[in-house]
């Protein structure tokens, strides 16, 4: 599957790439022109740069040959040609923090211009300035902490009960799948009130599956392509979207504009106290599917894939929990609450150790807004810049045997817990921090908490998580599991 998939995305990048550095060549060749102190580099293939390399898949819990090769003979800081743009590449904890805390000021956000066309140009992952800052804070309200107590801490526990009794009469399963069940249904819910097992939420939840192959596939917009297939999904998945709006309306017409209807999806929500269009609207409720479903289903596979060959942090957890259960049982309690939630400490160690080992996003793309120096060397205006987390969360020189799955290096009283936590980034930073990190954190240690007290499991056949650049199980992550009784 991996060389399949490598393959077809060296063939079909092959042909954009090309046409993309045909058209950027001479602003390529008139920016070299200036007396620059360029980190070193190269820049590799004609028109193709080094961008296929740079994007083979290998182990996600590893660099892979390209960095490692790079940082070896350049430094942490390099530059290449990559994605059709020449690039500066940053392994360097400290740049990656500088451009991070720049946002808007130093260094802009700028995804090639293929997410944007299927994600929607109204896509948080897109946008910028002022309209980035209002769809987030529209988000940030959505995912509040008074709402991850009130609302969604709830509803996860149900979604993960849910998602774990059907395991008892299965054994052996994707574990991958049954994650991505698990987070779709769950945002689903509350971002439109769609209901888990219901017709239009498996049709909806059919579609996003091919919508997804395609934002991570190479865009090119030929029948039958992954591509093309992503783009009639994502229409699809618009209509779905719009039919609720129309729903949402027509109940705000009739109770008033300003009545007290209710307000738990984020739909309803943006409908009656936003001024977005209908466009707008539709591409929020779009990226934060994506973003809520795609991601924290990816780190709570990886979580299960770590704790599976870790037993030690297996057993410490369901000490842990076990505590947690216990005192609920006696005081007559039903169902998680935050103090729970708070009490679970080595569990945060687990999550930290998975975000850190597992890097589900593993760079970002941002380009220099003016000349820029640093550390000795230019970042001329208009190139992209590539801050690569994966590069600084594998970096031994911050973390001790930074290939090993260690949930207890983050223990408080770890002597360099001060320094890992500074150079942790597994939600980005400034002010483009992950708007959802709060409820994917949550839903780790939910689904952690109820996974570790009802089962034992066990790898079904041998399976890694490798990136591609995006971080996915080749079989799924199949796994066997035992009951506890």
């Amino acid at each position: 599957m991996v060389d399949s998939l490598l393959h077809f995305f060296l063939f079909a990048s092959a042909v954009l790439m090309a046409l993309i550095v045909c058209i950027k060549s001479t602003k390529y060749r008139n920016k070299n022109k200036k007396r620059f102190k360029l980190p070193p580099g190269r820049k590799g293939w004609p028109f193709v740069g080094e961008t296929f390399p740079y994007l083979k898949p290998h182990h996600a819990t590893t660099m892979g040959d390209f960095m490692e090769n790079h940082i070896s003979r350049f430094g942490k800081i390099y530059r290449s040609n990559l994605f059709g743009e020449p690039t500066i590449v940053s392994a360097d904890a400290g740049l990656n923090r500088y451009i991070l805390q720049n946002e808007g000021k130093l260094f802009e956000c700028s995804y090639p211009k293929s997410i944007g066309g299927i994600l929607g140009k109204w896509s948080m992952l897109v946008l910028v300035g002022d309209m980035h800052r209002q769809m987030r804070m529209i988000s940030l309200n959505f995912m509040s902490h008074a709402k991850l107590r009130s609302h969604l801490l709830r509803d996860v526990e149900l979604h993960t009960l849910s998602v774990l009794d059907s395991w008892s009469v299965r054994r052996t399963f994707s574990a991958q799948e049954e994650a991505k069940k698990f987070t779709f249904n769950l945002m689903a819910k509350h971002i439109m009130s769609m209901g888990p097992g219901e017709v239009e939420t498996e049709q909806l939840k059919r579609e996003y599956i091919t919508f997804m192959k395609g934002v991570v596939s190479a865009p090119i917009n030929l029948p039958w392509t992954a591509y093309w297939k992503a783009l009639r999904s994502r229409s699809s998945i618009l209509r779905v979207i719009e039919r609720k709006m129309e729903e949402r309306i027509k109940v705000m017409n009739c109770e008033g504009i300003y009545g007290d209807g209710d307000e738990d999806d984020l739909l309803y929500w943006v409908l009656k106290r936003s001024n977005l269009s209908t466009e707008q609207i539709l591409d929020l409720i779009l990226s934060l599917l994506f973003a809520g479903h795609e991601t924290s289903s990816v780190a709570i596979a990886l979580s299960i894939y770590f704790l599976g060959g870790c037993p030690e942090a297996v057993r410490q957890l369901r000490v842990e929990h076990l505590e947690i259960a216990s005192n609920k049982k006696q005081k007559g309690d039903v169902g998680l609450n935050w103090d729970d939630y708070k009490q679970m400490e080595f569990t945060h160690c687990v999550i930290n150790e998975t975000l850190r080992l597992g890097n589900v996003v593993r760079f970002i793309h941002r380009k220099a807004l003016r000349d820029i120096q640093y550390k000795g060397y230019d970042i001329p205006c208009g190139w992209k810049v590539l801050p690569v987390f994966t590069a600084v969360h594998l970096d031994e020189s911050i973390y001790k045997d930074p290939q090993q799955f260690n949930p207890w290096r983050w223990q408080k009283n770890s002597s360099s817990a001060a320094a890992m936590s500074g150079n942790f980034v597994p939600f980005g930073g400034g002010p483009r921090l992950c708007a959802g990190s709060e409820l994917a954190k949550l839903e780790m240690a939910v689904f952690v908490h109820h996974l570790v007290l009802k089962y034992d499991w066990e790898l079904a056949e041998p399976d890694h998580p490798f990136a591609f650049p995006f971080v996915d199980f080749p079989k799924g992550l199949p796994i066997r599991v035992h009951v506890i009784t």
